[in-house]
């Protein structure tokens, strides 16, 4: 898995009223050179039918094979996990990892028995054990109740991170400061510069090739999302930007992007742009999504999302 992309996983929304702040074991495993972070509150998942609907249409494979893995220990992702959290770093040479943390009601000594009568023995990354998950995957506990897992040089990185070998995501001012504004949303998300960057010219489509975006987007330095459905969809963007000129001109160039589309747009496409707000606040760029569970439902099956949710 190479990235995570953001409709992508908008899908894994939870619709509880009060999330839990990320878990102290998780944090510490998070490396610095993060380039997309996502928590989701699973706990109310299947109050939302459209939340269910969404994430069956669009969950990407990459986060499917993750939710197979923990079946595999016997972990059902949808009964036994609170919380579920996806880093993707970079690691050098080696290009983008993906770990995943889970935390929730299984137990160490629950998965480790079932890993006994599989008969699946623990190998050692100094103090830690690791175990097979198949598909290429690995796990160790971080504690009784989180439980971290990927690939073998995704999962040993993150825990480089944790025992000092790396720095960890409070060396990042940047990702730190944005997290601290989401953090306990029911889902969210961070998102790196070059990752801001890339998903504000797709955001843009044709209107990024008229105005001169590649100059503009060097003053883009991050983004944040929350999502929930606890009253129809609701979805916050920030874009943070070195200055406010910039996040004016940002706020710009998408509105003209939204009227170039809705020229070409079906009746249910130009719902949802209708429903989207643009604006700016000092050096941030916001835009508002918000509407209900049957109009989304609509749009879901629309061009537009087809082609935004790739």
């Amino acid at each position: 898995m190479k990235k995570l992309t953001t409709l992508g996983c908008l899908v894994l929304v939870a619709a509880a009223a009060f999330a839990m702040p990320l878990g102290t074991s998780t944090r510490a495993v998070i490396p610095s050179d993060i380039q997309q972070l996502i928590s989701v509150d699973y706990r109310a998942l299947h109050d939302s039918p459209t939340a269910q609907a969404l994430k069956e249409q669009v969950l990407p494979e990459s986060l499917k094979t993750f939710e197979k893995a923990l079946k595999g220990v016997g972990i059902d992702s949808e009964r036994d996990v609170d919380q579920l959290t996806f880093a993707a770093y970079r690691m050098g040479k080696q290009g983008v990892r993906v770990v995943g943390m889970a935390q929730g009601s299984f137990s160490l000594k629950t998965v480790l028995k079932r890993m006994k009568l599989k008969k699946i023995a623990p190998t050692k990354y100094r103090d830690s054990d690791l175990y097979s998950m198949g598909n290429g995957m690995i796990m160790s506990f971080l504690d009784e109740n989180t439980l971290l897992f990927g690939d073998d040089s995704a999962v040993k990185g993150s825990l480089d991170t944790r025992d000092g070998y790396a720095q960890g995501l409070d060396a990042n001012s940047q990702m730190a400061d944005m997290m601290a504004a989401v953090d306990g949303s029911p889902v969210w998300s961070l998102l790196d510069q070059q990752g801001t960057q890339n998903m504000m010219r797709s955001a843009l489509g044709d209107a990024s090739k008229v105005a001169d975006y590649d100059t503009v987007k060097k003053r883009l330095l991050g983004s944040r999302y929350t999502m929930d459905f606890s009253s129809g969809v609701n979805f916050n963007l920030d874009v943070i930007t070195s200055d406010s000129m910039t996040a004016a001109t940002m706020s710009s160039l998408v509105k003209a992007g939204m009227l170039y589309k809705k020229m070409t747009a079906t009746p249910v496409e130009k719902v949802a742009i209708d429903a989207l707000t643009v604006d700016s606040d000092s050096a941030k760029l916001l835009l508002h999504f918000k509407t209900d569970d049957k109009q989304f439902q609509a749009l879901m099956k629309s061009d537009l999302f087809a082609a935004v949710s790739k």
